[in-house]
């Protein structure tokens, strides 16, 4: 989980007002409001709740009491309980754990995810018209194209639809109603390679492995690292790269 400094604006404090309803969903029946609760402690109560619920996946266990009483402190212009240099101690040493922490998570899900792809690719090996290239790339065949085939240095338009192995889909040209156009050798490997064996008008499913696509780091936080992905690629459009005179 991603740590951020986050600053909370005048800006920042509408917002939270203006969730929608639906963002309280979730939350436990309410309790009867104290009478004495004026709209200006209604007001300080909604974002002392929100901002709590923004901190329930913190990945620590936080001190409440510790909590309320810097925010307390702050507000009435008392000084802090812990001098600058110890907070800034504090802060590394909890940015290094934080670190520590998120980079075995990484691996421990990488594992996961690598293993995962693996078993799959090697099945969907023996799945009738799936070929195998040296790299690692398997496609399959879903419309044949009659036109020419692109270059790494040309620029393609296409219609795509990406998903994990599970199915979940995590980018779509057709759902977005537009094509994409890319120059080919700007995009992850597997693209790169299985776009070249396209001729115009054809429509392949791509079965990228991580070192063709987005290796350990992942992408977009929906992509996790080592990820196997699956791609249905329609291309539309090659255009050449101008030569250069």
């Amino acid at each position: 989980m991603r740590i951020l400094k986050r600053k909370i604006s005048v800006v920042g404090l509408v917002a939270m007002c203006a969730l929608p309803s639906l963002a309280w969903s979730e939350d436990p029946a309410p309790t009867a409001a104290p009478a004495a609760m004026d709209q200006q402690a209604k007001f300080s109560y909604l974002l002392g709740w929100r901002m709590a619920s923004e901190l329930e996946n913190f990945p620590m266990k936080l001190d409440p009491k510790a909590l309320m009483q810097a925010i307390q402190d702050r507000m009435a212009g008392s000084p802090p309980k812990i001098d600058k240099t110890e907070m800034e101690k504090v802060r590394m040493e909890m940015m290094a754990s934080f670190q520590k922490e998120k980079a075995r998570q990484v691996e421990e899900l990488g594992g996961k995810n690598r293993a995962a792809g693996q078993a799959f690719m090697v099945e969907n090996a023996k799945k009738s018209g799936v070929m195998t290239t040296p790299s690692g790339l398997q496609y399959q065949v879903l419309v044949e194209g009659k036109g020419g085939k692109p270059k790494a240095t040309d620029q393609v338009t296409v219609h795509y639809r990406g998903t994990l192995l599970d199915g979940t889909e995590f980018d779509s040209s057709i759902k977005r109603g537009q094509p994409t156009t890319f120059p080919l050798d700007k995009v992850i490997a597997g693209w790169t390679e299985g776009l070249q064996l396209m001729a115009q008008g054809a429509k392949y499913k791509l079965f990228v492995p991580p070192q063709l696509a987005y290796g350990k780091m992942g992408s977009g936080g929906v992509i996790g690292p080592e990820a196997t992905l699956i791609f249905e690629v329609e291309l539309l459009e090659i255009q050449p790269a101008q030569s250069t005179p």
